[in-house]
């Protein structure tokens, strides 16, 4: 059976985005916080500065010509239409490598991570550094369908981009992410192992080894630490998209400054910076009119009604299941930090580990030539 791969271009309709502009001008708006600071979610001053420059300066065919200028497909894999871009490298004999996004990324974050990646020589890299990118936007996410059916968690995701790499040709690959793209990487190793070359994950998700509890190193103290204030004051929309995501759809898919605030708060917490120093006021908004346009804001949070309890697991003390496949490991300035003992009772092969200084959970995004460096180094490792 032939599967067709069917070329995509981005074309917004401008009336879409004038309907955007006067839903974002017509907001109504909540009392102040009655706390300084954001103890009680994004600070009403910050998000009305935030929507009066998306209402009236934001220009979304800037980030729609980048996506553009890079070649876009779909194709239809069990029953949904997956986009995603494939970049080539000129070096025939790059690396495959597919790369995940999470909530609430997208393709997106990986734009300034593609031409050093696809062509390093002209980024100071090696023709040995050289990968052919397949970057898929997840089922529900961006301009891939939305799932009609329960089922799409992580291991359906996986299974579905072992085929995505098995159609255009790739027997033998990297596969790699963060946040959902960690998840659903781990389980493309489970998958696909025979064609699986290694695993880039950031970071590989763990649990504390239950052995070194009464014998941790100031580092892992400090990552129980804050997972633990994490699970105190940081895990409500987990809690409301594992549990009630269609519910919460309903304020997410009717108001963008709704829905600007649930992910923005997300950009505040987890960048390693503030985000609009750090990746910028135009980034942060690309990333959330993508939600806006594609009408995902409910399909995307229904990944934690299907995998969320799966994830959970994994940190669950007296986890025995182990991937077995290589894996290099960048553990960036994020939650959760593991140590390497601890990922090493999960992670029988680890080939390469590194912790850097700069970047937090997107950390393509944030810190784009370090995110790069690591990659190479991983790949070196790995092949």
């Amino acid at each position: 059976m032939v599967h067709e791969i069917r070329p995509f271009t981005i074309d917004v309709a401008h009336s879409d985005l004038d309907d955007l502009r006067a839903r974002i001008r017509a907001t109504r708006w909540p009392d102040r916080e009655t706390v300084d600071g954001w103890a009680q979610g994004v600070p009403l001053a910050v998000m009305r500065e935030l929507a009066r420059y998306w209402a009236d300066e934001y220009d979304w065919r800037r980030v729609e010509s980048r996506l553009n200028a890079h070649p876009q497909f779909t194709t239809r894999i069990d029953g949904v239409d997956v986009h995603f871009l494939h970049v080539r490298s000129p070096h025939p004999e790059a690396t495959p490598l597919l790369l995940t996004h999470g909530w609430p990324g997208s393709v997106i974050e990986f734009l300034r991570v593609i031409e050093p990646l696809t062509d390093p020589e002209r980024h100071g890299g090696r023709p040995e550094d050289a990968f052919h990118l397949v970057l898929p936007s997840v089922p529900g996410y961006g301009f891939s369908s939305r799932p009609r059916e329960a089922g799409w968690g992580i291991e359906r995701i996986a299974r579905a981009w072992a085929e995505l790499m098995a159609r255009l040709g790739y027997r033998r690959y990297g596969a790699g992410g963060g946040d959902w793209g960690t998840s659903i990487s781990t389980m493309v190793g489970v998958h696909d192992p025979q064609n699986v070359i290694g695993l880039y994950l950031t970071p590989p998700l763990v649990g504390a080894d239950p052995a070194t509890l009464d014998d941790l190193t100031e580092a892992e103290q400090a990552s129980l630490d804050a997972l633990a204030a994490v699970g105190e004051t940081g895990s409500g929309y987990a809690a409301m998209h594992s549990t009630r995501p269609q519910t919460l759809g309903y304020a997410l898919l009717d108001s963008p400054v709704g829905q600007a605030a649930w992910i923005f708060e997300k950009f505040a917490a987890w960048v390693d910076g503030d985000p609009l120093e750090v990746l910028g006021i135009d980034a942060v908004l690309d990333d959330i009119t993508l939600y806006w346009l594609t009408g995902t804001g409910a399909s995307s949070t229904r990944l934690y009604w299907e995998s969320y309890a799966t994830v959970d697991g994994w940190f669950t003390a007296g986890t025995t299941d182990t991937i077995d496949v290589p894996v290099a490991a960048s553990v960036f300035r994020d939650i959760p930090r593991p140590s390497r003992r601890w990922a090493e009772r999960r992670f029988t092969d680890i080939r390469y580990w590194n912790e850097p200084e700069r970047g937090g959970h997107f950390a393509a995004f944030e810190q784009p030539e370090l995110f790069v460096q690591e990659v190479r180094a991983a790949f070196r490792a790995l092949r």
